[in-house]
């Protein structure tokens, strides 16, 4: 028949054009983690040609511009991993999309970094070495160097494992072992050594204990009552008033220090005032938001949503504004060494070196945050805004905490803490109920124990691996430094 051969070939081409689409497709998926490389590339390429424009045609311009290399590559790191901390309960509890987290995250470790970030910071990381152990300057560069680069490659390697670990202990490690290998074990401070390592049992323990706790106020005094939305009206705002108050102390006690040095009462006085406002403010909106929602759990989801947002956008101001001078210090501290040609306990950080540290954030969080978000915020245990919010409320009173005792902590552990915090009272508060209910009721039926091992609600296999990276966060952080500075010694030296 005539229309036959017509027929025909457009069934070959559709056939055809089908192969190429999914060619296309293939390709796309393939060459979407080169797009991620290539960009961060870029980034770091142009934070060396920024360092070279800045610093001329000095000679010692050569050893800061790698420096300036090293230090974007770190900041990426961060934004890869520490970031996720503040975003994925959000992300988890699905208040927030996973664009939108990207985005806020993005605004606010940035603007924290540059608006909030410390103008003075401690090049020794936290008096880990002593720095009169190490006398000629350009050994001291050479130390500064490794540490920047041994952190940030343990960093990228958590990120890539899929656990979330701590940024600064990571430069901790390796100024450690920089100085180790430069002047013996006798340059480490060996007293702040045993605060650090102390922290990584006392903030995580600390995190998860204040957010079951919260969590168990939310169950007794919301949850569990006949009329829910009547105890909301009454209680979230008194926990809004909570966190408005816990992150103005933080945000003043750490954040404000460029402009005013705040002691802690005064920052408490400061909070107070703030929690008091932000009762005043939530109390009418969370009474506007809650009419004709139905008395269910579901409804106070809707109610916790938009403070969850606003504490994550919190976390994330803070974090930038406090951890992102950690990570840039031995950046800082080789920029001063080759200015000056000595080094000191403290140094002005130039604010170039914030824009390289709050930039690099910026742009690893967009590019390989989502892993990270994706398993603090769902893979761990599951999260609704309730429990999410414990989270971030927890995180923030623990760093109050740790501060007020002078301990210092990552923000890292008290996050994926306060996370674990709520999936172990959830297992406890679950097998408590089974326990009453087979009490009550002799014929229920009897869950085996294999069964119940099954039905955990916390991940162990994600628990294990996080608490493993986190033990040897500092020792192969400080063993790779080492390495690290006694190559570029033999070639540089």
């Amino acid at each position: 028949m005539p229309n036959e051969k017509p027929t025909h070939q457009w069934k070959t081409l559709d056939r055809d054009l089908n192969r190429i689409s999914q060619l296309e497709y293939a390709t796309q998926y393939v060459s979407r983690p080169m797009v991620g490389f290539g960009v961060a590339m870029a980034f770091m390429v142009l934070a060396g040609l920024g360092a070279a424009l800045l610093l001329g045609q000095e000679s010692s311009s050569f050893v800061v511009v790698a420096a300036a290399v090293f230090g974007a590559y770190m900041a990426i790191n961060i934004g890869a991993n520490d970031v996720a901390n503040n975003m994925g309960p959000a992300v988890g509890a699905n208040a927030l999309t996973m664009g939108g987290a990207i985005v806020i995250a993005a605004i606010c470790e940035s603007a924290g970094a540059l608006l909030a970030g410390g103008d003075v910071v401690s090049t020794i990381s936290k008096g880990i070495i002593a720095p009169t152990s190490v006398q000629d300057s350009q050994v001291f560069i050479w130390a500064m160097m490794a540490a920047l680069i041994s952190s940030a490659l343990w960093v990228n390697l958590a990120t890539w494992v899929g656990a979330p670990v701590s940024t600064t202990h990571s430069v901790v490690g390796g100024v450690m072992g920089a100085g180790i290998a430069a002047a013996g074990f006798s340059a480490v401070n060996w007293p702040n050594m045993s605060a650090i390592a102390a922290s990584w049992v006392i903030s995580p323990v600390l995190g998860g204990a204040i957010a079951a706790l919260f969590l168990a106020f939310i169950k007794t005094y919301i949850i569990y009552q006949d009329d829910k939305i009547a105890a909301a009206r009454r209680w979230v705002p008194v926990l809004v008033g909570i966190m408005a108050g816990v992150f103005a102390s933080y945000l003043a006690l750490k954040g404000l220090k460029k402009i005013v040095k705040i002691d802690m009462p005064t920052a408490l006085m400061i909070g107070a005032g703030v929690a008091v406002a932000a009762y005043a403010i939530s109390a009418p909106y969370i009474r506007r938001k809650s009419e004709g929602l139905e008395n269910r759990n579901r409804s106070l989801k809707v109610l916790f949503g938009l403070p969850l947002v606003i504490s994550a956008g919190l976390l994330s101001f803070a974090h930038g504004a406090n951890d992102v001078a950690n990570a840039v210090g031995p950046l800082a501290a080789i920029v001063h060494a080759e200015q000056f040609g000595e080094f000191a306990g403290k140094v002005s950080i130039p604010l170039w070196v914030m824009v390289i540290g709050a930039f690099g954030i910026s742009f690893g969080l967009v590019l390989f945050g989502p892993k990270l978000i994706r398993m603090v915020g769902s893979q761990i245990t599951k999260l609704n805004p309730m429990r999410a919010y414990c989270v971030a409320l927890s995180a923030a009173i623990t760093v109050i905490v740790a501060s007020w005792l002078g301990l210092p902590v990552s923000s890292t552990h008290i996050a994926v803490g306060g996370v674990f915090g709520v999936g172990f009272f959830r297992e406890w508060h679950a097998e408590r109920r089974a326990r009453n209910n087979s009490k009550n009721r002799p014929e229920a039926k009897r869950i085996a124990p294999e069964e119940r091992r099954r039905r955990k609600l916390v991940r162990r296999s994600h628990f294990m691996t996080i608490i493993a990276a986190w033990v040897i966060t500092v020792p192969a952080a400080a063993l790779l430094s080492g390495v690290i500075f006694l190559g570029l010694n033999a070639v540089f030296v």
